[in-house]
């Protein structure tokens, strides 16, 4: 057995375990990425099989061409599946271009001497430009996190691995015919190259998809699916980190905490779903005042704390530059359009505004919040009230009383 035999079979158990793999991730997940990428390393094992049937064969030339097809949808199929992972568009145009004007290519080629630097351009160069897809998607994706930075190294080794095939093949020499090739020593060298890339590549898309199948799992225990906003323990968490960086450089916090107005009353009188948009269009109101610029928002926590209690919670701002983001919200969410089912009904929200001490915890900050915004229900609703100062703290929660069931305010 000849040393690229020997990789070759280890190659193709590799692309078997890989396919078995990225179905395995596909069926849990629902990953469509990862369908993508069990689809090339399948075309990869076509791939191989071919490549070690192939020196059996008395006529070779449609195998050769098989083979060249069967690597290359599989490196096409790669850079869908990368697309989809980074939840990009794939470049189905340059895909389907390239893999059509490849195989014209390799028709015109394939009876070209075996030793001719132009052959082997024509042959290993869509390779090459398929690996420059990755990288492209890689790039358009605007991640730069290490695995992220990996990946593009890989396909950037990987480009010029099949640029440098050729000059390769033409020093060691690639056989006298395509039957020949597997025994010659450039053919050792270049499926052993290949089969560290490929494994390199396989367990890096791995680990990647699921890293963001655990990010997108996260997301979604701390989402509310009704607003979209995060949930009390997602925003609780986040804003933990938020104090711990901001005690560290000094950078101001405020919070705005907002409950909606007579909300039960409108639950009891046109029902639930009713309700329902209600909170879906505070919380658009809320998100869409945060990207307006209203104020400093860079990083803003937004939070939908209760039934009816939301909250955001924005580095760098101040009392004044929160009040500001309150009055905006209130101004837009108070002329939001009637809803049809309530079309008596206009719905408001009233606000409590608060700005972080030095000597206090997220807690506190939202009881000083939240006796402003119990100032503001009492003195009429519909109305921003701010935390001073001489603002006394409202009692402690007594103990055994859940603050996580939502406000009882009225």
């Amino acid at each position: 057995m000849s040393a690229a035999v020997f990789v070759l079979a280890i190659n193709l158990c590799v692309a078997g375990i890989f396919v078995t793999a990225f179905l395995l991730v596909a069926v849990y997940t629902r990953a469509v990425s990862a369908r993508w990428l069990a689809l090339a390393y399948g075309a990869g094992v076509v791939n191989v099989g071919l490549e070690l049937i192939l020196p059996f064969q008395a006529e070779p030339r449609l195998f050769s061409i098989g083979i060249f097809a069967a690597f290359l949808l599989a490196q096409a199929f790669a850079v869908v599946g990368l697309a989809r992972n980074y939840r990009l568009e794939p470049p189905w145009r340059l895909l389907a271009g390239l893999v059509l004007v490849s195989m014209i290519a390799i028709v015109l080629i394939i009876d070209m001497d075996r030793r001719s630097l132009l052959r082997g351009l024509g042959y290993q160069g869509p390779y090459a430009l398929m690996q420059l897809l990755g990288m492209l998607v890689v790039l358009r994706s605007g991640r730069r996190h290490v695995l992220d930075l990996v990946l593009l190294a890989i396909y950037a080794l990987g480009a010029l691995n099949f640029l440098g095939k050729p000059f390769l093949a033409v020093a060691l020499g690639p056989g006298i015919n395509a039957q020949a090739y597997i025994g010659t020593t450039y053919a050792a060298i270049s499926q052993a190259v290949g089969a560290v890339l490929l494994i390199a590549n396989g367990i890096l898309m791995l680990v990647i998809l699921l890293r963001d199948a655990m990010v997108t799992m996260t997301t979604q225990t701390e989402t509310d699916p009704l607003s979209g906003l995060l949930n009390r323990r997602g925003f609780e968490d986040h804003a933990e980190k938020l104090l711990a960086s901001a005690r560290r450089t000094g950078v101001p916090v405020s919070i705005v905490v907002a409950d909606l107005d007579h909300f039960k009353s409108i639950n009891d009188q046109y029902g639930h779903p009713v309700g329902d948009v209600v909170i879906s269009r505070f919380s658009k109101t809320l998100m869409a005042a945060a990207d307006m610029g209203a104020m400093t928002v860079s990083g803003a926590i937004l939070g939908r704390l209760g039934g009816e209690e939301f909250a955001a919670l924005a580095p760098g701002s101040g009392l004044n530059t929160a009040q500001l983001f309150a009055e905006r919200v209130r101004m837009q969410f108070a002329a939001e359009p009637v809803i049809a089912q309530a079309p008596d009904k206009r719905p408001t929200a009233s606000y409590g505004v608060a700005q972080l001490r030095p000597d206090e915890g997220l807690f506190d900050l939202l009881r000083r919040a939240d006796a402003a915004l119990y100032e503001a229900k009492k003195t009429g609703r519909d109305r921003i009230c701010v935390a001073e100062a001489e603002h006394p703290l409202p009692p402690p929660v007594p103990a055994g009383a859940d603050r996580r069931q939502g406000s009882r305010r009225p």
